[in-house]
């Protein structure tokens, strides 16, 4: 964030960033043709009044007379109606401009999210993401819309007050307008500085709060390891550099406004000198040194406007950028020009064709960073309906693997055919609607488990997700929550076990009848006897399934057909269970290593227990 800052007070305004922003305001170009007449009626009433002032004091007033004073007051109250009308109008069409132009980058937004590849999420943190969503879309769209009013109040109103001024005197506005540019040069400097640190101190605020939820989740954690004192310290830091930032801005604010009133006074006491002068010469009126004088004391609002606004179109170009290089993205893995001309455009809502599930990967290599390989001319051949199990410490490829197979990523180098075709020649829909994938930490959204089962594949009937959940051995405890399919769980599936959670989301996956599924150390995070119960849903599931299953228990993987051990990106055994255990390597250390780890963590367990292939 204090990047952000650097760059927002360090550059000047990008004309080509807010040109693509502005393109947003032109799909409603009625609302901005409506604000721009509006403020510029309202400038226009607001710059009338010291006329009517003028006019009362010349005629009513000097010559001691009522005369035409009805028509005058009907005039006034029209003036008064027409300036109210016209504050409802810009207001309530600026803020339906900004939650217009809000809603649609929001919406591009998350389209966007949808159709990026996981390389993006690799390179962006999801609070970045989420900010650039939420706090970076209002605060953009806020300065669009209300700071179109502002500016185009300012425009015309001291356009309109500057000719006025010029049609009663040219020799007063000279002398009132001397002040101007210092006003403007003071403005601009002030108003800089002061959303500098008020942004400070917003972001210190945010991260004070963070340190407060931090505090309060981990308070267990910082007492079991003594971290109370440190933990003061840290926040007594971030506390104070909040409060240097937050005194900042009150210091500037409050040099800012006296200066800006000085600044109008002298420029008033010009005014006055000056008019006074012509009137004891009898060149101008008392009325019209009234009109210099109420002109004087409100022109000097307008000018600081524009600078306030040209200060926040600075503030909000950082948050322009981010949102801008969001949507501008580039999608890696997509449909060539030749696959969209072969098959036309395949959406996520059209029906595709069942794959048979041959996989074959020909000397491919990947690395997500240039000069950093973690895959090296890997070769493998899954026939339809085999399993294939992946074993390896953290880092040795085993998860990048499986998502090169399932084309989330591409290989940088090498080929990877599905059913015996290069599958950056055939649809990336076909691939993924074949799919099921089932991570290490199931995720739920808040809704019904009905609703969260059928997340896989909307068209489903009940009867399809009842089905999906009896395979899994779902069916049971769900039956036993009080409304049985229709239970709303909380977002994250909050209220039910990890177990649970798992059974769901296994049956979600597999409710669209995928030819390919892709366990990514599924039962990792579960106790012994839930294992057992998901294992189970599992061998269903995988029965007559090409399948990937990334393994952590090594005790799930022995009916594997296929068991690959890879370190470093490479394959340094395979084989079969009894195989790799006959071979006495890397994998049956790994096996024998962890069996006899579990059983010392089971209170039951007995050396007798221990098979005789591990003893």
């Amino acid at each position: 964030m204090e990047q952000d800052n650097k760059e927002i007070f360090n550059k000047s305004i990008d004309v080509n960033l807010w040109r693509k922003v502005m393109k947003y305001l032109g799909r409603y170009w009625k609302h901005v043709m409506g604000i721009i007449i509006a403020m510029v009626i309202q400038a226009a009433t607001d710059a009338t009044f010291p006329l009517f002032t003028e006019y009362a004091i010349d005629n009513f007033i000097a010559n001691k007379t009522t005369e035409g004073v009805i028509l005058f007051a009907v005039l006034f109250v029209v003036l008064l109606i027409l300036k109210g009308l016209t504050i409802y109008i810009f207001i309530y069409l600026a803020d339906r401009l900004w939650h217009l132009v809000s809603h649609d980058i929001r919406v591009d937004g998350f389209m966007k999210l949808q159709e990026l590849s996981f390389s993006y999420y690799d390179r962006n943190a999801t609070g970045s993401l989420f900010t650039r969503i939420t706090s970076d879309v209002g605060r953009l769209t806020g300065i669009i819309s209300w700071g179109l009013v502002d500016m185009i109040w300012a425009i015309s109103m001291i356009t309109m007050m500057t000719v006025f001024m010029f049609m009663k005197n040219t020799k007063i506005t000279l002398v009132v307008l001397t002040v101007v540019p210092v006003l403007v040069v003071i403005s601009i400097f002030f108003q800089k500085r002061i959303l500098f640190y008020s942004r400070e101190a917003r972001r210190y605020n945010s991260i004070i709060t963070s340190g407060f939820s931090e505090g309060i989740q981990g308070a267990t954690t910082s007492k079991t390891l003594v971290r109370e004192e440190s933990h003061i310290n840290e926040f007594e830091k971030k506390t104070d550099d909040m409060k240097t930032a937050a005194v900042k801005s009150a210091v500037y604010s409050g040099l800012f406004f006296p200066i800006v009133s000085i600044l109008g006074i002298v420029g008033t006491s010009l005014a006055v000198w000056q008019g006074g002068v012509m009137i004891l010469g009898e060149v101008i009126t008392v009325g019209t040194l009234t009109l210099f004088i109420l002109y004087t004391l409100q022109f000097f609002n307008p000018i600081n406007d524009m600078a306030r606004v040209f200060a926040n179109f600075q503030s909000s170009q950082a948050a322009g950028e981010r949102i801008m290089a969001l949507l501008e993205a580039e999608i890696d893995i997509k449909d060539s020009d030749e696959v969209i001309q072969k098959y036309g455009k395949i959406t996520p809502d059209m029906p595709v064709p069942k794959l048979k599930g041959s996989i074959r990967f020909e000397d491919v290599s990947f690395q997500y960073k240039e000069g950093e390989k973690v895959l090296e001319t890997f070769n493998l051949d899954v026939e339809p309906g085999q399993c294939i199990a992946l074993v390896g410490e953290t880092g040795s490829g085993k998860t990048t693997i499986v998502n090169l197979a399932c084309r989330f990523y591409e290989p940088t180098e090498g080929t990877i055919y599905v059913d015996g075709e290069d599958y950056k020649k055939i649809p990336l829909m076909y691939i993924h609607k074949n799919l099921g994938y089932m991570l290490q930490s199931p995720h739920l959204f808040s809704g019904t488990i009905m609703d969260n089962i059928r997340y896989g594949k909307e068209d489903a009937t009940d009867e399809d997700v009842m089905n999906a959940a009896k395979m899994v051995e779902a069916h049971d405890f769900i039956m036993k929550f009080e409304d049985g399919y229709n239970h709303v769980i909380s977002k994250g599936g909050g209220g039910i076990s990890t177990g649970q959670k798992q059974l769901i989301c296994i049956a979600r996956a597999i409710v669209n009848d995928p030819c390919i599924f892709v366990l990514d150390e599924a039962t990792s995070s579960v106790d012994t006897q839930t294992e057992k119960v998901v294992q189970r849903a599992i061998s269903k599931v995988l029965s007559n399934r090409t399948s990937f299953v990334v393994a952590h228990r090594l005790s799930t993987i022995r009916e594997a057909d296929k068991i690959l051990v890879i370190d470093k990106g490479h394959v340094i055994e395979q084989g079969s269970h009894d195989e790799l255990m006959e071979l006495k390597g890397h994998y049956y250390n790994l096996y024998t290593n962890q069996f006899i780890e579990d059983s010392n963590k089971d209170i039951f367990g007995t050396p007798e227990l221990i098979p005789a292939e591990c003893q």
